[in-house]
């Protein structure tokens, strides 16, 4: 019997701010290049103040990769938490659009944080670098997890992002045990190499006894095993997981299944922002497993996925996935 959610994300509820700026600009403001970093309400409002948008779309690790596989026809459901605002409307009204079952409480007006936003800078050599203010989406708590729908569905998709948060590890926790409860699936996205560095006790336990399915960069796996070889950083990885999913840029990515390595090459495009790529791959791969496709046939998929996204600005792709699958021969 079919479960009602295919896949189900838990991440940071957010919206991005995208901004083309020049390197002088990261150097004058301090802003480590390429990675995400934290901010507060009043260091988001002013790097806002420094810059002209050129996009502002909902966002979110997760949720990228969630709206693009529920616009793809997957069953889906997503765990974020925004404040009943402006913003907040806005964010919950685009996944329900896409036919995403979103239903997190809103927290309260009178909460004195906003719906969270990141602020995407992105330099002439297509690189992103993401600041980012969490407001309420740091205040995801297990009150928020539904363990109904997570003992309901086939996969949890877990942001790494969200292990900032004082309650979201128990919150993942939650929704891990009631869906391994019916014999669905954890898939784990590492987020970011800085991230892993600020909570890497927590992703080394969560992997070793959770993960089914790791999706990750060569830079936060590098991190996460404290080693500076990729192919020695996936052999560990692979000891305790049963499936990963690396992306190595413009060499492609290597997955590991059941020991076994496959190595899938990256297309070749222009790059213009490589926000998204990794929650795009992520859905990609996802979209394929998710489908009956096999574990090369699904990497291929996210590498095509995850290269269509570094051609265009913003998170959320132009044209979607089944059209891109069909464009390329996979379906």
């Amino acid at each position: 019997m079919k479960k009602p959610y295919q896949v189900i994300g838990v991440g940071n509820a957010m919206v991005d701010v995208l901004a083309e700026v020049d390197e002088s600009f990261l150097i004058e403001n301090q802003i480590n290049k390429g990675v995400m970093q934290l901010t507060d309400r009043d260091r988001g409002v002013h790097l806002c103040s420094l810059i002209k948008p050129s996009k502002e779309v909902g966002g979110g690790s997760a949720a990228n990769t969630i709206a693009s596989i529920a616009e793809a026809g997957v069953k889906t459901a997503y765990v974020g938490k925004i404040k009943n605002d402006k913003l907040g409307k806005v964010f919950a009204a685009d996944m329900n659009s896409l036919g995403v079952d979103y239903s997190t409480p809103f927290a309260p007006m009178e909460h004195p944080q906003d719906t969270g936003r990141c602020v995407v800078l992105i330099t002439p050599d297509g690189e992103r670098t993401l600041n980012t203010y969490l407001g309420v989406t740091e205040f995801l708590s297990p009150n928020d997890i539904d363990s109904k729908k997570m003992m309901n569905c086939e996969w949890i998709y877990l942001e790494g992002y969200r292990f900032d948060g004082p309650e979201s590890h128990e919150a993942f926790s939650k929704a891990i045990a009631a869906c391994k409860e019916n014999n669905g699936k954890v898939s784990l996205t590492l987020s970011d190499p800085f991230c892993v560095q600020r909570h890497k006790d927590a992703f080394n336990k969560v992997i070793t006894e959770s993960v089914d399915l790791l999706f990750c960069n060569r830079a936060e796996l590098l991190a996460l095993y404290m080693c500076e070889d990729l192919f020695e950083a996936l052999n560990l990885s692979s000891k305790e997981v049963e499936t990963v999913a690396c992306t190595d840029g413009e060499n492609g990515a290597y997955i590991i299944n059941k020991g076994e390595l496959i190595h899938v090459h990256a297309k070749s495009v222009k790059i213009i922002d490589t926000t998204g790529a990794g929650d795009l791959f992520a859905a990609g791969f996802l979209w394929g497993m998710v489908n009956g496709y096999d574990i090369k046939t699904s990497g291929r998929m996210g590498c095509i996925a995850g290269s269509n996204m570094v051609t265009q600005f913003g998170a959320r792709p132009k044209d979607g996935l089944i059209k891109l699958f069909e464009s390329e021969a996979l379906i």
